[in-house]
């Protein structure tokens, strides 16, 4: 059976949740061939194997720690000269869509990017985007050389199916451009306890309709009594009321809940770029004419300051 190889999105051998989505994804194309980089890579095998690597191709060295993406480029191109493989995916985070991107070129190939589901297909694999602000779905497929398919995270579902994940060491030789660009520092993250923004099943979000800082505790509350991320529109960031960082929409992050909450937020389409590929949306606002309603499968005129936090204590009564 044609072999599909899967780059790896690790922390020192943790396993992140997209990867596994890709894994689901992989097994229609094929047998999945992962590609795990850097600390702790040999760790990451008996995940993979649970959710149906058959082979775990892993490299550690120093330049995938201490360089840019260069190095990892160098190794799925290895790992691509060794496999002929009939697609190969990573997940859409920044860094992995510059891998992709330079590694497509490399080997002389097409590239889709953001894909939210993927099949297989007579001539090659078929990706279906979200595109132009999510006014478009189009089915698109490679028609030239090795796809290089990058896939939103949410965009399938985390299936367990054993299979053998062999360990082999995949050899790298490095290029000239590997160590052209050094980290020479790394401030880790600090935690909230929530999960990452674009891995969640569950996202809230707040907008103008907060109307402060200080408000945005009820949305964190709601969040946290459905082990949510907490999201923010535009107009509540570019008001500093929440980080840059948790802003949805089409200069902020792309997410793909199973389940979506806008408080306060009106709809405009640069937040709707960024979330409307959720697969159930409930908005709370006031504004009845709010164009986030036409959006919706569940909507709720009212204030979000009474809405909410009966929201939030139905949801601890439930959980018991």
């Amino acid at each position: 059976m044609a072999e599909v190889l899967v780059y790896v999105d690790h922390v020192d051998g943790a396993v992140r949740k997209p990867t596994l989505e890709l894994l689901t994804l992989a097994r229609r194309l094929g047998e999945p061939v992962a590609v795990a980089l850097g600390p702790g890579a040999g760790s990451t095998a008996p995940a993979l194997a649970e959710h149906g690597a058959v082979k775990v191709l892993t490299a550690d060295a120093a330049e995938f720690a201490d360089y840019l993406v260069v190095p990892k480029v160098d190794a799925l191109q290895a790992a691509h000269d060794a496999v002929s493989p009939v697609a190969v995916l990573l997940p859409s985070s920044a860094e992995a869509k510059e891998i992709a991107a330079r590694l497509a070129v490399r080997i002389g190939s097409g590239i889709i990017t953001d894909a939210i589901d993927l099949e297989a297909g007579d001539q090659g694999p078929v990706a279906t985007q979200s595109v132009f602000a999510a006014a478009f779905t189009t089915r698109t497929r490679v028609s030239k050389g090795t796809p290089v398919i990058t896939v939103k995270p949410n965009s399938a579902p985390v299936e367990a199916a054993p299979a053998a994940g062999a360990v082999e060491a995949l050899t790298v030789s490095f290029s000239g451009q590997a160590t052209g660009t050094k980290v020479v520092s790394r401030t880790p993250r600090e935690s909230t306890g929530r999960p990452e923004l674009t891995e969640a099943a569950i996202v809230v979000s707040g907008g103008r309709g907060v109307n402060g800082a200080e408000n945005f505790a009820i949305i964190e509350a709601l969040a946290d009594s459905l082990g949510a991320a907490v999201g923010a529109s535009r107009a509540a960031v570019d008001a500093g009321w929440y980080p840059h960082s948790s802003q949805v929409g089409q200069t902020g992050k792309s997410v793909s809940p199973q389940l979506y909450i806008a408080s306060g937020i009106s709809g405009a389409i640069q937040h709707r770029a960024g979330m409307q590929t959720s697969k159930t949306i409930v908005a709370i606002n006031k504004d009845a004419e709010a164009p986030i309603f036409d959006l919706v499968d569940y909507g709720v005129v009212g204030d979000l300051f009474e809405v909410v936090p009966q929201l939030t204590d139905e949801v601890k009564i439930r959980k018991g």
